[in-house]
């Protein structure tokens, strides 16, 4: 009681049932305990139900991505599939469509043999497409090799002439860095030859090699057990030694092919061909040196040709190409059939 204020005290009686709700609100707001009337056993129950929801919403989630990426790498592996499957049918012949009166080019590229690319069969192919274009004022032969089987540079030599007569078109020979034996076998066949000045040229002839074991064996005391039904089977065998009468039959066997390849040259060049002791020999001159003995008529380039002798500047490449996985094929078949040629000494070439 103030001293200073004589208003009488008068007490008020206190409100039970506010001071309880106020309670329960203070319970609820602070999430102490649940209302009295929600059972422990109840609080319980949902809340596993709500975890059991959001596991199950998790696993779904889940389930969503892995079916996401499964049918990802589905695509992917059906992408890889369908690309191998158009490297092996896509069409080997990439020359644009020609649009006029062309210059028709096919090249002759690396190593004159069965199952590579400058192969009798890949060329006569390109070869075919390119006189029986009526819009191919000419054909050229870009060549950039140093040879090879003399079957292979015969056919491709056989075909070119046949075709020259059979569609009345002129044939030019392009030289870039090397057209040596085989290759230069292939050339005769055009009607006129061109070269850089800087060119390797001629090797005209014919070599047969192999390797002989039979000294090293004898060394190691390792016995070689060959068995033959013809006493010549055996022949060029490099773990026997070499027989004379054998060595001389292989010997002949070349020189003939020489003689075919001389045949060629001469028919080809005519009376352009300056022909001296080391014509035939094997040996190889320089573009500008094979123009002095007739082995080639002029220096010029494809572009030259084209420009100048043809008088079709656009130029159309006929040339079959190979897609990546004929090239692994072929590539990994002739390794190992030439290296077992190349162990028996049975295998010429114009090089």
């Amino acid at each position: 009681m103030n001293p200073q204020d004589d208003t009488p005290f008068t007490a008020k009686p206190v409100d039970a049932s506010a001071d309880a709700n106020a309670d329960a609100n203070a319970g609820a707001t602070a999430g102490a305990a649940p209302p009295p009337h929600v059972s422990a056993e109840a609080v319980s129950t949902s809340a596993l139900t709500q975890a059991v929801q959001t596991l199950a919403r998790e696993l779904m989630r889940e389930r969503r991505t892995d079916r996401r990426w499964r049918i990802f790498f589905r695509l992917s592996w059906l992408g890889l599939v369908l690309a191998a499957a158009w490297l092996l049918l896509s069409d080997r012949t990439h020359h644009n469509a020609p649009s006029g009166p062309h210059t028709a080019l096919v090249e002759l590229r690396g190593e004159i043999a069965a199952d590579a690319e400058a192969s009798a069969e890949q060329l006569m192919s390109g070869l075919r497409n390119a006189f029986e274009d009526k819009n191919a004022k000419a054909v050229v032969l870009r060549i950039n090799s140093p040879g090879g089987s003399p079957v292979q540079s015969g056919i491709i030599y056989d075909e070119v002439r046949r075709l020259k007569v059979l569609h009345q078109k002129k044939v030019y020979a392009v030289v870039e860095e090397v057209c040596a034996s085989g290759a230069y076998y292939v050339a005769v066949a055009a009607d006129e030859i061109f070269v850089d000045k800087a060119s390797i040229v001629g090797s005209i002839g014919v070599l047969m090699d192999g390797f002989g074991f039979n000294g090293l064996m004898d060394k190691l005391g390792i016995e070689r057990r060959l068995l033959t039904a013809g006493e010549n089977k055996g022949m060029l065998d490099p773990f026997t030694a070499q027989n004379p009468k054998q060595r001389a039959y292989a010997q002949a066997m070349i020189d003939q092919v020489h003689q075919q390849f001389i045949r060629v040259v001469r028919e080809g060049r005519g009376k352009r061909l300056k022909e001296s002791p080391d014509t035939f020999s094997g040996l190889f001159w320089n573009g500008e040196e094979a123009v002095k003995l007739g082995l080639a008529d002029k220096l010029g380039s494809l572009d030259y040709v084209a420009r100048e002798v043809i008088k079709a500047e656009e130029v159309i490449d006929y040339t079959p190409r190979e897609n990546v996985a004929e090239k692994l094929a072929k590539r990994f078949g002739a390794s190992i059939g030439e290296g077992a040629m190349r162990a028996v000494g049975g295998l010429a070439r114009l090089r």
